[in-house]
């Protein structure tokens, strides 16, 4: 592939430049060894030469710098604007050609035509330093080349979301700077899933790891859609320290009959049992404290069981993110203590650390999710 496709196992480097923040993190757990799902990104490379090629660059620096950032409608109109040029523009047919070779390598991997999930990859985002993950689009399910390409197109766009322009100008990050990469990536076919944290969130204790899990596709559970399942476990010894088992009253499935994700409601007798055994609770845990010492600071990791897969087979880790308000946090004492002599610090002490970033998750569309942190 050229560098407008980059596979999870290639042995391409995980550029944030080239892949963006989430797809890096794919590349590097896969070229660990984690237990991710197979897929490709279209990189930004592949973005670049689209708005290039395509003469979008200039309107879109035009229009942006029409923007009164006070000026909601203002906000609005210039992202409707630029998103519609994007989605309706031809994408240049050496791109469409690579694309094309890439999804057809990946269905021959997995040995049959599958549903895939398209998920943006800014070059700003799950990063330690910032939350601008979630600020675009995420889309589930999707099946055959021609959908899948135009979703890519649709992530493009929604680097252009006022929620997304907002969040640059109030934070002063640098359009001339930015880049999306995409991630297409088989799709997991959930029993349950969830979310976990290599720390307490409600403290920032670091001995401790917080599991969320429900039923179904886990993007209930980061939108907050459900109340899922959520156990506190002492890191060394994955003990369960606390639990509190959720309703969980509703799920996002596989429809076969429509090849599509549906909601619908939990029984009453899974409603009231966790959705995790002993042994697959662990199991969870101890691939977060993995991807903690694979990174070397606390993480936030998504995660799901595989309903296609045999047992002891089926835990897969979608993705995994730096940890950033306790994180930040911390940053912030650490910066404080080294300039104040007084200080803990100053005197030799360790300060502490560290907490949860904000979740969201996908609407369904397709399904269409804007994620404040995912």
């Amino acid at each position: 592939m050229n560098d407008h496709i980059v596979f999870f196992d290639s042995d391409a480097a995980p550029s944030l430049e080239l892949l963006g923040g989430k797809c890096a993190s794919l590349v590097s757990m896969t070229g660990a060894g984690m237990p991710v799902p197979p897929g490709f990104a279209v990189t930004t490379a592949a973005f670049e030469a689209f708005v290039d090629g395509t003469g979008l660059r200039g309107e879109i620096q035009t229009k942006l710098a029409e923007i009164d950032p006070d000026d909601v409608a203002c906000v609005d109109r210039v992202s409707a604007q630029i998103r519609d040029a994007v989605e309706s523009r031809d994408v240049p047919a050496d791109l469409r050609a690579a694309f094309q070779t890439a999804y057809d390598e990946l269905m021959s991997r997995c040995g049959v035509e599958v549903p895939v999930a398209v998920r943006s990859s800014a070059t700003a985002e799950d990063l330690p330093d910032a939350s601008f993950a979630g600020q675009q689009d995420t889309y589930l399910w999707l099946t055959g080349a021609d959908v899948v390409r135009e979703h890519v197109r649709r992530c493009w766009a929604s680097l252009y979301t006022s929620r997304a322009i907002t969040y640059r100008l109030r934070n002063g990050i640098p359009e001339q700077d930015l880049s999306m990469a995409v991630a297409v990536q088989k799709m997991v076919n959930a029993r349950a899933a969830g979310v976990a944290m290599t720390l307490d969130p409600a403290n920032g204790d670091r001995s401790k790891i917080v599991v969320d899990a429900s039923w179904g596709v886990g993007e209930m559970v980061v939108s907050g859609q459900v109340t899922p399942d959520n156990i506190l476990l002492d890191k060394v010894m994955l003990a369960v320290v606390r639990e509190h088992v959720g309703d969980k009253h509703a799920e996002l499935v596989a429809d076969p009959a429509t090849s599509a994700l549906v909601e619908r409601d939990v029984e009453p007798a899974r409603r009231a049992v966790r959705c995790l055994t002993d042994e697959q609770l662990r199991a969870v845990a101890a691939m977060a404290k993995r991807a903690e010492k694979h990174y070397g600071c606390p993480q936030d990791i998504e995660w799901a069981l595989d309903a296609d897969l045999a047992e002891g087979e089926n835990l897969l880790l979608l993705q995994s993110r730096p940890e950033t308000v306790h994180s930040g946090e911390r940053s912030a004492e650490t910066t404080a203590a080294q300039s104040t002599p007084t200080s803990p610090r100053a005197q030799g002490f360790s300060m502490p650390g560290l907490s949860t970033s904000g979740f969201s998750m996908p609407g369904m569309s397709g399904i269409t999710s804007s994620l404040t942190g995912r």
